[in-house]
C-alpha cells in the first residue's frame, strides 16, 4: 500500500513538473514573440514563427526535461533535505536539459525537422529560465505545504533509532529539532540495552531485539547509529529488515573533516562511501574547464603578439632562451612543465643554492628581497607579471586552470593539511594573487589556497578574475 501511494506521488509531481515545463514553453513564446516586439522593437522587429508552427518543439521540450527530472532521483523522498540542496538539483536538471536541446538542435538538427526553422536562441534562453524558476516555485511551495501538514501531525514516518547510547540520542535530538521532517520517534535501541541517567529516550531493547521491536510496533524507517566496524554484526539484523519491507538507514560515524563533501556511488552494483576533500560537482567542474579552455585559448592569441615583443627584448637584452621551463607539482601532485617568459640569468637554477640563505619565505617557497639573479627586464615583466603569459598554453592543455592554486615547485615539505591544495588543478590567479601576493607569508598563503578550495564555485572564480586585473595594475606584493 505504502509502494503505491508513494508511486502514485510520484506520478503526480511528476505530472506537475511536465505541465510547468509546458507552462515555460507557452509563457517563453508568448514573451519573445508579442512583448519583446512590442517593448524592444528595435532588437526584434519581428514576431517569431506562428504558433502553431512552433508547437512540435513541444514533444521535445519535455522529453529533454523529462529525461534528467527522472534519471537524477528527483522523485525519491526529500523531506530532510534544505533548500540549497533543491535548488541546486533544479539547476542540474536545467543544464542536462538545455544541453540535451542544443544536442538535439545543432548536432541532429530537430529543428529543421520538426519546425523548418532555426530555433530561436531567445525564446531557449527563455524557455529554460522560466522553466527553472517555475519548478524552483513549485518545489518551495510543495515544502512549505508538506511541512505544515507534518507540524500537524500529518505525513508523518515514524522510526527507531539503534546504536550506542550518546550517538542514538543526538540523532534523536536532531530529529526532534526538526519537527517539518516528519520523522516520530517511537525508541531507542542500544547496543548494549541499558538505560543511561545521561542519556534521555525510550530505550525499548537491545540490538538483538530490533527485529522483535519491529514486528511489535508500526515502524517506518530504523537508523542505525554505528561505527564501521560494527557493521558487519548488524548484516543479519538489516537482513531481517529488508525481508519486512523496512527502509534501513545508516548514519556512519566516519568523523569526516568539515570540508569534505559525502556522496553515495556504485561501482558495479557495490555501494561505496565518497568522501571528497575538493569540489566533485561533474557538471561544474566540467564548465570551468571548458570555460578556462575557451577563455584560455582566446586570451593566449590575443597575448600572441605581446609575448613576441617580449621574446625579442629578452633576446636582446640578456643571454639565454625567451622561455623558461620548469616541473611543477599539478593535480595530487602530478608533475608538468610550466611555461614562463624568462626573467632571470640563464644560470638562475645553480645559484639557488648559492642564496638559500637568503631566503624570506617558509616552506618550500622561495623568495629573495632584491634577487641578483632577476634581470632589469625581468623586474619589470614580474612587476605586471607578464612572465605568466604562457601559462595560458599550459591552461589549454589542461595542466593549469585560470583561477586555483598557485603551482610550487616541491610536494614533499607540505604538511598533510597543506597538500590538500593539491587537490585541485593549480591557476594563474588566486586568492592569494589578489591579496598581497609576496606580501604574505607562505602560512597565509596555504590557507587563501585552502580557502579557495572549501569555498569554489564558479562565480568565485569570475570574482578572482575581475579583482586580478586591479591586483596586476596595482603591482601590490610583486616582487
Amino acid at each position: 500500500m505504502l509502494k503505491q501511494r508513494v508511486r502514485l506521488q510520484t506520478a503526480l509531481i511528476l505530472t506537475l513538473d511536465l505541465s510547468l515545463v509546458a507552462a515555460a514553453f507557452f509563457l517563453a513564446y508568448a514573451i519573445r514573440s508579442v512583448l519583446f516586439p512590442l517593448a524592444l522593437p528595435g532588437l526584434y522587429p519581428q514576431p517569431l514563427y506562428p504558433l502553431s508552427d512552433h508547437l512540435p518543439l513541444l514533444p521535445l521540450a519535455l522529453v529533454t526535461w523529462a529525461a534528467p527530472l527522472v534519471f537524477t532521483r528527483r522523485y525519491r523522498s526529500h523531506r530532510t533535505a534544505d533548500l540549497k540542496t533543491e535548488a541546486t538539483a533544479i539547476l542540474k536538471v536545467a543544464a542536462i536539459a538545455t544541453l540535451l536541446t542544443l544536442f538535439a538542435v545543432f548536432v541532429l538538427r530537430l529543428d529543421q525537422l520538426l519546425i523548418q526553422d532555426s530555433l530561436s536562441r531567445t525564446w531557449l534562453l527563455l524557455f529554460t529560465g522560466l522553466a527553472f524558476l517555475l519548478l524552483l516555485a513549485e518545489k518551495i511551495a510543495l515544502r512549505l505545504v508538506s511541512r505544515d501538514m507534518r507540524r500537524h501531525g500529518l505525513n508523518q514516518r515514524t522510526v527507531l533509532i539503534a546504536g550506542a547510547p550518546e550517538a542514538a540520542a543526538q540523532l534523536a535530538e536532531s530529529i526532534e529539532d526538526h519537527p517539518h521532517w516528519g520523522l516520530q520517534i517511537i525508541g531507542l535501541v542500544h547496543t548494549n540495552g541499558s538505560r543511561s541517567e545521561s542519556v534521555p529516550g525510550n530505550v525499548l531493547g537491545r540490538m538483538d531485539d530490533v527485529l522483535r521491536i519491529v514486528s511489535e510496533h508500526v515502524v517506518d524507517d530504523v537508523f542505525f547509529t554505528v561505527t564501521p566496524h560494527e557493521l558487519p554484526a548488524l548484516k543479519d539484523i538489516i537482513d531481517g529488515l529488508q525481508e519486512q519491507g523496512i527502509r534501513t538507514r545508516i548514519a556512519l560515524d566516519l568523523l569526516p573533516p568539515a570540508h569534505s563533501k559525502v556522496d553515495l556511488e556504485y561501482l558495479d552494483g557495490r555501494p561505496v562511501v565518497t568522501l571528497s576533500p575538493a569540489p566533485s560537482n561533474f557538471l561544474l567542474l566540467l564548465f570551468k574547464r571548458a570555460y578556462d579552455f575557451s577563455l584560455g585559448a582566446a586570451l593566449l592569441v590575443v597575448s600572441l603578439p605581446v609575448m613576441l615583443i617580449l621574446a625579442l627584448l629578452i633576446k636582446a637584452t640578456s643571454s639565454g632562451s625567451v622561455l623558461y621551463r620548469q616541473t611543477r607539482c599539478g593535480l595530487n601532485g602530478r608533475r608538468f612543465t610550466m611555461y614562463k617568459l624568462r626573467t632571470m640569468v640563464a644560470d638562475a637554477d645553480q645559484r639557488k643554492r648559492e642564496l638559500a640563505h637568503l631566503n624570506t619565505m617558509d616552506g618550500p617557497a622561495f623568495k629573495v628581497h632584491s634577487d641578483p639573479r632577476i634581470t632589469p627586464l625581468g623586474h619589470y615583466l614580474r612587476k605586471f607579471s607578464l612572465d605568466e603569459l604562457p601559462q595560458f598554453w599550459n591552461v589549454v592543455r589542461g595542466d593549469m586552470s585560470l583561477v586555483g592554486p598557485r603551482p610550487l615547485e616541491e610536494k614533499e615539505p607540505y604538511t598533510r593539511r597543506q597538500r590538500r591544495r593539491l587537490s585541485m588543478k593549480p591557476g594563474i590567479t588566486c586568492l592569494w594573487q589578489i591579496s598581497g601576493r609576496s606580501d604574505l607569508d607562505f602560512d597565509r598563503w596555504m590557507e587563501l589556497d585552502l580557502e579557495y578550495i572549501d569555498t569554489w564555485s564558479p562565480r568565485l572564480d569570475f570574482v578572482i578574475l575581475l579583482k586580478t586585473i586591479p591586483a596586476v595594475l596595482s603591482r601590490r606584493g610583486a616582487s
